[in-house]
């Protein structure tokens, strides 16, 4: 392999080892600390918020991003132990195929299924992709010929002490970071689901009292905006920015439901939660780009429709149990068989000003993916694991209860 094709694919490989472990340093803080807002969530277009919090941000319960990191520590290795190996070129060829694969996989996914572009995630990509074209120009020994040639560069990898340490601390870093990476409970449910079950939250410890002093201390510094509701007497305020085309949107209604009657029951009246429209969708949304969700506008309409006769909840769970193939007549059927309403036309047009009023609020408080919750003022994008959101619930409530300190 020649020195300028070695540098070039040095450059790709560093590239996205950077990448990745940005990643992997957004991901956490967006699993571990509420209100965080990543700097690559640009708008409600370019979100890797979005991104890393769906079902696609884990293969395997495995972090994209820490897999992602290996990979590219792997072929740092390769590149750096292997410098003088004949079929260097052909090994990165073969290892980029694979991350190709991947690469097409996840790019489908983020940009299809979920509807936004996550910077971090295109930069590995594109480093991926480069090391694809640059392998194939630089490769000399037939592929037929790899697998022989595998065999005896291993044999010979198995008596270098030293490149034996490097893949024990590439391997062992990998699967020590997978491993103890916080959870995402919106995986929980899968994007794909249909039907009207409840997916169930993962069955997690209840915090300890270090975890939840630590919570308390992250989420009192979190600034506190002025989110316009009608509270109504309640002493905690749960606005949400949704969007019924967005499937982290349907994994937090689903997985939050059972706290919203929880609280409901234990302390009637005390906790409010609002859904707000926020749909990726520039006919309704100003600053979503056209056709990025084609149904999204229609959804949410269909919900103020079908709240006209006491139909929304029931209208709400079957947008989300049919996310995956909604479309404008979909939405249209749907709302006729759910809400009995048969003359979505005529009123679409009086309709969509509250949507767009909802879209505008949304921007005015700097509301960039969905969703994007607020608790008592406190910004919190993507969601949170729902034990979380329940001791956050639990002590905003307690402030109010707590005497006044004179």
């Amino acid at each position: 392999m020649s020195s300028r094709a070695h540098t070039a694919a040095l450059v790709c490989v560093l590239v996205g080892l950077v990448a990745s472990l940005a990643a992997a340093v957004v991901h956490f803080q967006l699993a571990t600390t509420p209100g965080y807002e990543s700097f690559c969530d640009v708008n409600a277009t370019w979100s890797c918020t979005q991104a890393y919090q769906s079902a696609y941000g884990r293969l395997l319960g495995a972090p994209v991003s820490i897999l992602g990191a290996g990979y590219f520590a792997a072929l740092l290795a390769l590149l750096t132990l292997g410098r003088r190996l004949e079929t260097l070129a052909s090994y990165l060829l073969a290892a980029s195929v694979i991350g190709l694969a991947f690469v097409l996989y996840l790019a489908w996914a983020t940009i299809f299924v979920l509807g936004t572009l996550c910077l971090l995630c295109l930069t590995t990509y594109a480093a991926v992709v480069g090391l694809f074209f640059i392998a194939g120009a630089a490769a000399t020994v037939p592929m037929i010929d790899v697998p022989d040639r595998l065999s005896r560069d291993l044999r010979r990898l198995g008596a270098n002490p030293m490149a034996l340490a490097v893949i024990a601390f590439v391997l062992g870093g990998t699967v020590a970071s997978a491993a103890f990476f916080p959870h995402d409970p919106e995986t929980a449910a899968s994007p794909t689901a249909t039907g009207t079950a409840r997916a169930q939250a993962p069955v997690e410890p209840p915090l300890t009292d270090e975890q939840k002093a630590q919570l308390r201390a992250s989420f009192d510094q979190q600034p506190r905006m002025i989110v316009p509701a009608d509270a109504e007497g309640a002493a905690v305020v749960v606005v949400k920015f949704n969007d019924y085309q967005c499937p982290p949107c349907r994994q937090t209604f689903e997985l939050y439901e059972p706290i919203w009657e929880k609280w409901a029951q234990k302390a009637p009246g005390k906790v409010k939660y609002i859904s707000r429209d926020f749909p990726l969708e520039g006919e309704c949304n100003a600053s979503a780009p056209t056709g990025q969700h084609q149904a999204a506008c229609e959804a949410a309409a269909g919900v103020r429709m079908a709240r006209t006769v006491g139909k929304s909840k029931e209208f709400e769970r079957w947008l989300f149990a049919n996310q995956s193939t909604l479309s404008p007549s979909s939405v249209k059927a749907g709302l006729q068989e759910v809400a009995g309403i048969g003359d979505f036309d005529a009123r679409y047009a009086a309709t969509l000003p509250g949507v767009k009023s909802d879209t505008a609020l949304g921007a005015s408080l700097g509301v960039q993916s969905t969703p994007t919750f607020f608790i008592n003022g406190v910004r919190i994008p993507g969601g949170i694991a729902p034990q979380v959101l329940d001791y956050i619930l639990e002590y905003e409530l307690e402030k109010v209860a707590a005497p006044a300190v004179k």
